[in-house]
């Protein structure tokens, strides 16, 4: 089922790497050569999508600009491509906002565990007053954040030794994590014991048995084949994930306003596409990953929350994204702390 939808969704896959798949009038003559950096596979709808959008706005401005899809963290980790971002080796970069919120702390407050009931919920936030607020933070570190963010998707916890069912079974397990505060403190907060591996070195850790199991989307899990060294998947949807487009300001503003103004359309509807492409391609991927032999696990979700209630955790994230931002956050998920 998966390879049909694959198909219908992905589209363009063989060229994303090389940043192919342009009219032949981009890449003869461009006049705007734009590099694109993620650490997603190159079938995430991330990258299909962004290599649809390359080719509309090569159409769209007469072959001046060719923008370069770079997945697969083929130009480095996520801190390496942030860090080109910001001096301009690279044009554009999509991440989640716990890994930028090295940066930018503000980016983070979408991850709060166990905030969002549902997409609804999600979408509602994040093109919402809280969206914006982080938009403005990214401002002022001198990156251009895009009005829509795209959907990585609710994230789930794998295990291969045992299942996990309630917080008691996280205890002393040692999760891979992304590189971020807020991911840390929340599995610290239930009981496990969390380790920061970088996205691409996470098969070879779970392989290894460095690590007992991770926590990612299905999109994710599928893509990246960690069904091949994982057993179980609960269902614990402990955290909604989106990637914020970024783009580096010097760069951008460089640009004609006409041609700003082209990818800035393209890529927010672009954005909205994949996040279509997400959500109903995670509701058909429990099939997929079921047939490959990940077996999967319902769980109550209320024994997860109550444990971060008990301890700290919402507690010590309001103080650390202040007031103004948590408030912004709690008029879509309703009080959290």
């Amino acid at each position: 089922m998966i390879d049909i939808s694959r198909r219908q969704f992905l589209s363009g896959t063989t060229v994303v790497g090389a940043g192919l798949g342009m009219p032949s009038i981009a890449r003869a003559a461009a006049e705007y050569r734009l590099k694109f950096a993620n650490i997603m596979p190159v079938d995430h709808p991330l990258n299909t999508r962004m290599v649809e959008a390359g080719k509309l706005i090569a159409e769209q401005t007469g072959g001046r600009v060719e923008i370069q899809v770079f997945g697969a963290s083929q130009l480095g980790t996520d801190a390496d491509m942030l860090s080109q971002l910001r001096n301009g080796a690279i044009d554009f970069f999509a991440n989640s906002g716990l890994i930028v919120s090295t940066l930018v702390p503000a980016a983070a407050i979408t991850g709060v565990g166990f905030a969002f009931k549902d997409y609804a919920q999600v979408w509602q936030t994040v093109d919402g007053s809280l969206g914006r607020h982080v938009i403005d933070a990214f401002a002022k570190m001198n990156i251009i954040a895009f009005d829509k963010v795209w959907d990585n998707g609710f994230r789930q916890t794998t295990s291969f030794a045992k299942p996990i069912r309630s917080p008691d079974d996280l205890r002393g397990f040692k999760i891979r994590v992304p590189p971020s505060a807020l991911w840390t403190s929340l599995f610290k907060s239930l009981g496990a014991s969390p380790t920061s591996i970088p996205w691409g070195e996470t098969y070879s850790a779970l392989q290894t048995k460095v690590a007992d199991g991770l926590e990612n989307p299905l999109a994710g899990i599928y893509f990246a084949k960690m069904f091949e060294v994982q057993k179980y998947l609960s269902t614990t949807n402990h955290m909604w994930d989106g990637f914020w487009f970024l783009a580096n300001r010097r760069s951008f503003n460089g640009l004609p306003p006409t041609v700003q103004d082209i990818i800035k359309k393209n890529v927010n509807e672009a954005a909205l596409r994949q996040r279509t492409d997400v959500e109903k391609l995670n509701s058909e991927l429990r099939a997929d990953l079921s047939a490959k032999g990940l077996q999967f696990v319902d769980v109550d979700t209320v024994p997860f929350r109550q444990k971060l209630q008990e301890s700290s955790f919402y507690r010590d994230w309001r103080a650390k994204f202040g007031d103004q931002a948590w408030a912004l956050l709690e008029e879509n998920t309703g009080k959290l702390a």
